[in-house]
This record gives structure tokens, C-alpha cells and sequence, in this order.
């Protein structure tokens, strides 16, 4: 079957997944009406193309914090890569860099951060973070992944309890015996009281800034308010981010969150996005709306679900094209061309 849009790399995937590993991959939260917002707010976005621009030449790269990507797409950081594909987050780190984008690594990663670092030297790499109850635990994967050459920390604020993701509840999900959290081996027994640690408050930024030189990123914000204090607290970037629908149900799509947070921050930090990113499209969508770039989260785990590194690579070149031609169609010949007056929102 030829593989044409991202669409068909989930079929794939929900057809040969085990049920447990697709049913965790897919889940939202609650009646998972976030998740799936998450998706329809792009249907609810027009164009507003532009006529006889010459686009015979498209530059389509950006940069990230003053490092150049090929394209607007990086990768979210999602746990369990191994449930997708025996080679894990070696994979996805070597597509990353096959493509020359980010790939944002998570805590919960079943490859060591130095796996990951050795499977792709020199790539744009970002680590993703969980505070921890035990602080330790937590500096001390600030500090291995600063000495990896990860050029990023990505704190995740949306988690000081893990939301209830009903599919999971009645599996009983829990990783295969022969995957570890390789990241977290011997640091706590897992599967007992939530490591997580939910007393985390915005002066933990300071105690980040304190363990590492590296840039911090916040994911997890969806509002004007959370942005202004982020911006406050001295954050280099902003991820507007709903863990995929897999938190608070009835949150808002993050298209739709995005508009009030780059309002607020008005360019004082970089903004990004992820959820719902589907179609190279949906790029341009909230590209033009302000985000720098957007991150894939279950789309890159389907693409490894298809074919490892050589399918997530696939994935992240159907997104590319479709970024590229969407670009030209709507008069857009670079990055630096798009802008709020390129999308309105349809009054249905």
C-alpha cells in the first residue's frame, strides 16, 4: 500500500500495534474530547490565499533558538518508542537528524539519553523533563543530558498527576517485562506511588536555572496568564501544549490556545506548538498564527510503528511536502512570508 498522507500510517499502526501498545498510544483523557478537538480546530481555520506571488523559489526552513531546521516540524517528546519498534528512540533520534529537525527526547524514554546521543551525533536534540519527588533523580538527567550535548530542557508542566485514560485503566497498561524506563533504572520502583512530583510552583524554573546553562523550554501552557509568568520567570520558549488530549479533558484545542499566548508573550520568547498536527496544512495553520514550529507526537510513533527510522522519516517528508505546497498555493514563498493575514477563522 502506498503511503500518502499521515492518515494512512495511522491505519497502519492501529492494525498492527498490539491492542495494549495502540490503545496507549491512541488514548485521551475522560471522554477524549480534547484529544480530538485537538484535530477538528484546524477543520474550523480557512486560508486567505494570495494570487500571483512568485513561488518558484521556496525557502522553507526556520530556526529553533538560533538553530536551523529544514522545516517547521520537530518531534514531541512522547515515552515508550520500544512499544512502536524494537530500536526505539535510537530510531526516531536518526530520523530526526536524517530530516535536520528537532527531536525532543523524553524522561520516560526506553533508550538511554546516552543511546540516543550516540545514535545521532551532532543532531539538534532537546531533552524533555519531569520533576521528580526525588529532586535528585531529576538534576541528575539535567545534568547527564547538558553533558550529552542536548542543546534544550523542556520542562513539562501539565503533569503533576498522570489524567485518567480510561482504555489504559481497563488494560492494565504497564510496560513489557524486557522494556525499561532506561533513564530512571534503579532510581525508584515505578509501578508504586507516582513519582511525579505535583508540588512543582514556577519558582522550580529558578531551581532548573540553577542545575544548567541550557535553554528552558516550558510545554504544557494554554493560557494568556501561564505565558505572561512564564516570560516572567525567564523561560527561552513556550511549547502551547495539551499532552495530546491525555490530561485535562475539556481543555481547549491548542490552535485555539495558541492565539492568546502569543498575544501575551508579543515575540519576547519563542512559541510553539503540538496536538493535532495532522496535514502540512495544519503547519502553515499555526505557523501563520504565530507558532515558530510545531512538534508530531502520535504521528512520529506511527511512522515507527510502519518501518523505524526509514517510516518516521517517510512521515516527516509527506509533512514537508505538503508544508512546501500548501506554502505555494497560498502565495507564501518563505517562512518569513507568513502571517496572521494569511488565515480567518470560518463562522460555522
Amino acid at each position: 500500500m502506498a503511503m500518502v498522507c499521515v492518515s494512512d500510517f495511522e491505519a497502519y499502526a492501529k492494525k498492527y500495534l498490539p491492542k495494549i501498545a495502540w490503545d496507549f498510544f491512541a488514548a485521551g483523557a475522560d471522554d477524549c474530547s480534547t484529544r480530538d478537538e485537538n484535530i477538528l480546530a484546524y477543520k474550523r481555520i480557512r486560508f486567505r490565499p494570495r494570487m500571483l506571488r512568485d513561488v518558484s523559489m521556496m525557502d522553507i526552513r526556520t530556526k529553533l533558538l538560533g538553530t536551523e531546521i529544514s522545516f517547521p516540524v520537530g518531534i514531541a517528546p512522547t515515552g515508550f518508542h520500544q512499544l512502536a519498534w524494537p530500536d526505539g528512540e535510537k530510531s526516531t533520534a536518526r530520523a530526526a537528524k536524517a530530516m535536520n529537525t528537532c527531536y525532543i527526547a523524553s524522561t520516560y524514554s526506553t533508550c538511554t539519553l546516552e543511546e540516543i546521543s550516540a545514535a545521532a551525533p551532532g543532531s539538534l536534540r532537546w531533552f524533555q523533563l519531569y520533576i521528580h519527588r526525588n529532586r535528585a533523580v531529576s538534576q541528575q538527567l539535567v545534568q547527564r543530558a547538558e553533558a550529552l550535548g542536548f542543546q534544550g530542557l523542556v520542562l513539562t508542566a501539565d503533569l503533576p498527576y498522570t489524567g485518567k485514560r480510561r482504555d489504559d485503566v481497563r488494560n492494565g497498561f504497564r510496560l513489557p517485562p524486557h522494556m525499561k524506563l532506561k533513564n530512571l533504572e534503579g532510581a525508584f520502583e515505578v509501578c508504586k506511588m507516582s513519582p511525579l512530583d505535583p508540588s512543582v510552583t514556577w519558582n522550580d524554573i529558578y531551581w532548573l536555572r540553577s542545575l544548567t546553562h541550557l535553554p528552558i523550554i516550558i510545554k504544557g501552557i494554554l493560557t494568556k496568564e501561564d505565558a505572561e509568568l512564564a516570560v516572567r520567570h525567564g523561560v527561552q520558549g513556550i511549547i502551547v501544549s495539551n499532552h495530546g488530549g491525555r490530561q485535562l479533558d475539556g481543555g481547549p484545542a491548542t490552535i485555539d490556545a495558541l492565539v492568546e499566548v502569543v498575544e501575551a508573550v508579543q515575540g519576547r520568547v519563542e512559541v510553539y506548538l503540538d496536538g493535532g498536527i495532522r496535514k502540512g496544512s495544519d503547519v502553515l495553520k499555526a505557523l501563520a498564527l504565530g507558532a515558530k514550529c510545531v512538534f508530531i507526537g502520535r504521528p512520529a510513533l506511527w511512522g515507527l510503528a510502519y518501518k523505524g527510522e526509514e517510516g518516521l522519516q517517510e512521515v516527516l517528508r509527506i509533512l514537508q511536502d505538503e508544508f512546501r505546497l500548501s506554502m505555494a498555493l497560498a502565495g507564501c514563498a518563505s517562512v518569513s512570508e507568513i502571517g496572521r493575514h494569511l488565515v480567518q477563522f470560518s463562522k460555522l
